[in-house]
């Protein structure tokens, strides 16, 4: 877990003093589309598309533009149809990569994410190379010092959480994809401020890398979660606070 919640908590300090707010409205709306037109627009009966909107709502996207995604999704009104593509690969010091992304042209999203990972000292791979490593799982993250940890630690095992650990300056709690609702709605029902909730692919194990090496991982995962087309970047690196420290991530 610990290389991907801490690219998460990377992830979640870059979006706090990130001025491209369009890119990822862009992001959140695709996927409430997609979530839409998979299971329909009706978010009781569609736990993905619920997931969207909290994601939305999180993000201080207006209603007016949630509605048109979810009526772009179910075909009331029109729009781009998107197609959902993962591309797996490795990046430097051997680092397992999974890239989910919404693409209208597969040809030209394939061909990008190639360009992608050779230039920035990774190779495309076949499908199925390192999907395997990864685990579907909730992940929340609390700042630490926005929360009481026995608290919260109370508030997230009784809704059914499976582990709660700091990491990065944050909480971070981990749960069952069935289990991730309940946790969450639990959190905000008591007033936690969550810096984020997703369903995410966690790793099963972790490649701890070196100053020089962790540098270039995360110029090939900032490059990748630039890509318009790309919705989420997993990985399975593990970088030691001293190091982090180093590299001035």
């Amino acid at each position: 877990m610990s290389g991907h919640s801490k690219w998460s908590s990377i992830k979640h300090k870059k979006a706090a003093t990130d001025a491209k707010r369009g890119k990822v409205f862009s992001k959140i709306i695709k996927e409430v589309t997609v979530s839409a037109r998979l299971g329909g627009k009706d978010p009781s009966a569609n736990p993905r598309l619920r997931t969207a909107i909290a994601t939305a709502k999180a993000a201080n996207m207006p209603q007016d533009n949630i509605d048109r995604a979810i009526k772009k999704g179910v075909g009331e009104l029109p729009g781009v149809t998107y197609e959902e593509v993962t591309y797996e690969g490795y990046g430097p010091g051997g680092v397992a990569v999974l890239v989910h992304a919404m693409t209208d042209n597969r040809n030209r999203t394939v061909a990008e994410m190639r360009h992608v990972f050779s230039k920035n000292g990774g190779n495309l791979a076949e499908a199925g190379a390192v999907g395997w490593m990864f685990e579907l799982k909730g992940l929340i993250l609390v700042e630490a010092d926005k929360a009481d940890e026995d608290v919260l630690m109370e508030l997230a095992i009784e809704a059914g959480a499976e582990d709660l650990q700091m990491e990065g300056g944050n909480f971070v709690i981990t749960t069952s994809p069935e289990g991730f609702e309940s946790v969450r709605d639990k959190l905000i029902e008591n007033e936690v401020p969550l810096a984020s909730a997703d369903l995410t692919m966690v790793p099963q194990s972790t490649v701890e890398l070196d100053a020089e090496k962790a540098r270039r991982v995360l110029k090939l995962m900032d490059v990748l979660e630039d890509h318009d087309d790309v919705q989420d970047v997993y990985s399975n690196f593990d970088i030691p606070d001293s190091v982090m420290e180093e590299v001035g991530a």
